[in-house]
């Protein structure tokens, strides 16, 4: 059995998913821990697991 890889997003990808959110806005949640939990890799880069975006939208629905 093949084991579950949980897709790891970069910030453009990330921003696809919420229209009208800007590149600024997303950083300044990171800052803020509103956003949704990050991994920064050692060259600097950031990624997004696509499991932790699902969880924090789906705390965001039932916020609203």
């Amino acid at each position: 059995m093949a084991k579950f890889r949980d897709e790891l997003l970069t910030i453009p990808q990330v921003l696809e998913e919420l229209p009208g959110v800007s590149k600024s806005t997303f950083y300044r949640w990171r800052q803020l821990k509103k956003g949704p939990r990050s991994i920064k890799l050692p060259n600097g880069t950031v990624r997004i697991r696509r499991s932790e975006l699902d969880r924090w939208l789906a705390a965001r629905e039932d916020a609203a």
